[in-house]
């Protein structure tokens, strides 16, 4: 039987610098590097993301950045397909796919090779939840949720108000919680798992700086732009932390310091919940700090990996 294609994951909480650790590492490996960060698939969405810059982007091919119009949803069926796809013919060219994000049900699609039944719709029924989050809050459906599902409630963001609603149409069509079926396959790869992490009151700090560099890089403006295509607040992408906040802003409804500050709280709720996904006891986890050379080390531990036949691992 022929060895399984290596993959490398590279996981952790927002703001630790992912981004930056893995293109040092697909340069020194002859990587490529597979986003599992649901807010990059969006055009025009560049600043409250932190999307990588299109030098970085030349200087090392990333995959799934910038494949969608804010118009469109991605599902997590969508975007296991189109990951799995880009994984293969990375490895049918003799590259090491780097699959690098803190998006935790979607990186664990991937590594757990979860297969998302076929489920039945209903398109009216979900329009019906959108719009009692849009005239009660996004808080109430989410409650809804939770008394029905608290598996998948805790799996998803309160205020991504499409998945709160696709979960709570499979409940209502299927009579069984989506949680429970979830259907996984063992995935074609030979997986190790990397992580970054820093103490969480460094982390903060971090998450606050970048917050003020994207209001002085323009965050307003970028939002101002989606607004004026139409893009509303209750779109999928503007789930995203900050692009809500800022929206809600332009429309009169509060300060920028609110908005601000709003981020800067979410933010630190959202690196909870990735904690999560990524456990720091988890043992098929490397953890590393994310200090200056932590790159270096990560390269010698993936080069160790390769280096051993997939039975010693």
């Amino acid at each position: 039987m022929p060895e399984l294609g290596a993959l490398v994951a590279l996981v952790g909480p927002t703001a630790v610098g992912k981004s930056d650790v893995a293109i040092e590492l697909a340069v020194a490996l002859g990587g490529e590097i597979v986003s599992a960060d649901s807010r990059l698939f969006y055009r025009g969405m560049d600043i409250g993301t932190a999307k990588p810059s299109p030098e970085l982007r030349r200087r090392v091919p990333h995959h799934l950045i910038d494949v969608a119009e804010p118009e469109e949803a991605w599902s997590l069926a969508k975007y296991r397909q189109a990951a799995q796809a880009a994984i293969q013919q990375i490895q049918e060219r003799n590259r090491l796919p780097l699959l690098v994000g803190g998006t935790g049900q979607y990186v664990t699609a991937i590594l757990e090779g979860w297969a998302p039944p076929a489920r039945p719709q209903d398109d009216s029924l979900r329009q019906s939840y959108e719009a009692m989050a849009a005239a009660e809050g996004p808080q109430s459906l989410y409650s809804r949720l939770q008394a029905v599902d608290p598996a998948a409630a805790d799996r998803i963001e309160p205020r991504n108000v499409r998945r709160v609603a696709r979960a709570l149409e499979i409940y209502e069509l299927t009579g069984l919680p989506a949680s429970a079926q979830q259907k996984a396959v063992p995935p074609p790869y030979r997986i190790l798992r990397l992580g970054l992490t820093l103490p969480r009151p460094e982390l903060y700090d971090r998450i606050d700086r970048r917050i003020d560099e994207m209001i002085a890089a323009g965050l307003v403006a970028e939002v101002q732009a989606l607004l004026d295509r139409g893009i509303g607040v209750y779109h999928p992408p503007m789930s995203a932390i900050g692009y809500k906040q800022i929206a809600e802003h332009l429309l009169g409804r509060k300060s920028l310091a609110a908005a601000v500050a709003e981020m800067r709280r979410l933010s630190r709720q959202f690196v909870r919940r990735q904690a999560n996904w990524f456990k720091a006891g988890d043992p098929r986890i490397g953890w590393f700090e994310a200090r200056e050379g932590v790159d270096l080390k990560l390269v010698d531990r993936v080069r160790g990996w390769l280096a051993k036949a997939p039975s010693e691992i």
